[in-house]
C-alpha cells in the first residue's frame, strides 16, 4: 500500500496528515500538529522560519514512525509571503503579510504602473500585502541587493528538505505579478518596478517532482492552501465555495480569468487552480472571532461562544471588508469604532461578527453572479469555519443558497489528491 504525506500549514497552526487508498476510498490520519503564529521583532511582524522548518521535520519523523514507507510528501501554506535567499542563506527577518511595511510603498508602485493596469494584466485583487508590494518595499529598503532567489513559503520549506528551488504556479499567482493571459511572470511588471530579473524563474505546475528527503519524493502540490482546498472539495458540478479559516476565501471555478472593470471594482481575484481559474475574494474570516476570543474570553470553548452569541439580541453589523479589521491592536476597539454603540456584553461582539460575515458572503455572492452572468444554487464551506453551525445557518439565511458544510481537512485532501494523481 502506498502512503502519502500532506503538510498543511496555516497562519495559526500546522498539521501532518498521511493519506492512502483503501477499497477505493481515500483514508487519512493526522500524525502531528504544531502551533504557528507571527512574532514581533523591532516593531515588525515576522515569521520564525527556523522554528517552522523544525516543526516540518519533526512531523515527518513522527509520520515515519507510524508509516515507515512514505511514497511522497508536499507542503502547502498561506500565500503572498516569501523568504529572500542569497544562495543557500536566508535574508532575515522574514516578514509576515500583516506587517504594515508596505503602506508607504503602495502609491509608489502605482506610480510605476497604475493599479487598473496591474489588474488588467494579472486579475489579482488589491491587498496591501500582495507580494508585489512586499518585494518593492524590500527593493527600497535595499534588501534585494545580492539576493539570488525569493521562495514562497512552501517552496522554501520544500527547498530546505530536498535542496531544489522552485516557483509553483498557484502560489505565484497570489503575488500580483503573473500574467492572467499566459500563466507566467509578467516581465513588463518586473521591468516597470525595476526588480531583479533573476528572481523570477519559470513557474512549475502542481505535481512537479523536486527531489527527495529521507527517501521520500518531494512534490509540488497546489502549494497555495486555497488552491489545494478547492481541489479537496467533493463538489457536484461547479458551485460556490468558501475555504473558511483565518480568511474566508469565497469564489467559484471559471475556465479563464475575468479581468474586466466590474471585477476590478468588486476587488475580485483570479488565482491559479489545477486546470482552471479561481475567481474569488478574500474576506475577513475567523480572524475576527479568534482575536475577539483572545481579548474577551481566552480559552472559552467555541461551542459555548456560538451558543451564547445565538441567544443574544445585538443586531448591529459592521463591514467585514473594512481594513480596520486587518491587524488592529484591539479587535474589540475596532468593532467599537465601527458600531453606533457597543454591545452590552462580550457575546454581543461575537454575534455581530458572525452576522457581519454572513452579510459579507451575501455581498460577494451577488457580485460573483453579476460578474459571471450565472446563478448558483449551492455553497460548499470547508475548513475550520465549516464546523460553526450558527455561522452556517446565518449564511444560508443571508445568501438564500443551500449551504453544504464539510468539516473536513479539505486542504490536506487536495494536497494528497494531487500527489496521488501523480503516482497513479
Amino acid at each position: 500500500m502506498n502512503y502519502f504525506l500532506a503538510v498543511d500549514i496555516g497562519a495559526s497552526s500546522g498539521r501532518h496528515i498521511v493519506g492512502w487508498r483503501e477499497n477505493g476510498q481515500l483514508q487519512t490520519k493526522e500524525v502531528y500538529r504544531f502551533p504557528n503564529g507571527v512574532e514581533t521583532e523591532n516593531g515588525h511582524l515576522i515569521w520564525n522560519i527556523g522554528a517552522l522548518f523544525s516543526y516540518v521535520k519533526n512531523g515527518i519523523d513522527e509520520a515515519l514512525k507510524e508509516f515507515p514507507s512514505i511514497e511522497s510528501l508536499s507542503i502547502d501554506t498561506w500565500g503572498v509571503d516569501y523568504v529572500l535567499m542569497k544562495g543557500d542563506q536566508e535574508v532575515l527577518p522574514c516578514y509576515a503579510y500583516r506587517d504594515g511595511r508596505t503602506e508607504e510603498v503602495i502609491p509608489k508602485v502605482h506610480e510605476k504602473m497604475p493599479f487598473a493596469e496591474l489588474y488588467r494584466r494579472t486579475g489579482i485583487q488589491f491587498q496591501p500585502f500582495n507580494t508585489i508590494y512586499q518585494l518593492y518595499a524590500d527593493k527600497l529598503a535595499g534588501r534585494l541587493e545580492g539576493v539570488t532567489d525569493y521562495l514562497m513559503m512552501p517552496e522554501y520549506l520544500l527547498y530546505k528538505l530536498c535542496g531544489v528551488k522552485a516557483h509553483e504556479y498557484t502560489n505565484a499567482t497570489t503575488g500580483g505579478m503573473v500574467s492572467a493571459e499566459t500563466g507566467e511572470i509578467d516581465r513588463e511588471i518586473v521591468k516597470a518596478l525595476d526588480l531583479p530579473e533573476n528572481l523570477f524563474g519559470a513557474l512549475s505546475q502542481p505535481g512537479t517532482y523536486l527531489g527527495e528527503y529521507k527517501g521520500i519524493k518531494c512534490l509540488l502540490c497546489a502549494t497555495h492552501d486555497t488552491g489545494s482546498a478547492v481541489e479537496g472539495i467533493p463538489m457536484e458540478g461547479n458551485e460556490l465555495y468558501i475555504s473558511s479559516g483565518t480568511w474566508s476565501l469565497l469564489g467559484v471555478k471559471t475556465p479563464k480569468p475575468i479581468t474586466d472593470e466590474q471585477s476590478q471594482a468588486a476587488n475580485y481575484s483570479n488565482e491559479g487552480g489545477v486546470g482552471y481559474n479561481r475567481y474569488q475574494k478574500n474576506i475577513m474570516g475567523m480572524w475576527l472571532v479568534n482575536r475577539l476570543r483572545d481579548e474577551l474570553c481566552p480559552g472559552k470553548p467555541w461551542n459555548e461562544i456560538t451558543a451564547e452569541a445565538e441567544e443574544k439580541h445585538f443586531d448591529h453589523t459592521v463591514d467585514v471588508y473594512d481594513p480596520i479589521f486587518l491587524a488592529p491592536e484591539s479587535m474589540k476597539a475596532a468593532f467599537d469604532e465601527k458600531l453606533p454603540h457597543p454591545p452590552k456584553c462580550a457575546m454581543g461582539y461575537f454575534r455581530c461578527a458572525y452576522r457581519s460575515l454572513a452579510l459579507g458572503y451575501k455581498q460577494a455572492i451577488e457580485e460573483i453572479e453579476r460578474n459571471t452572468g450565472k446563478t448558483y444554487q449551492k455553497l460548499y464551506i470547508v475548513g475550520g469555519g465549516a464546523k460553526n453551525a450558527f455561522l452556517n445557518h446565518l449564511t444560508e439565511e443571508a445568501t438564500g443558497k443551500q449551504v453544504i458544510a464539510l468539516p473536513i481537512e479539505a486542504t490536506a485532501l487536495g494536497n494528497l489528491k494531487i500527489q496521488m494523481e501523480d503516482d497513479a
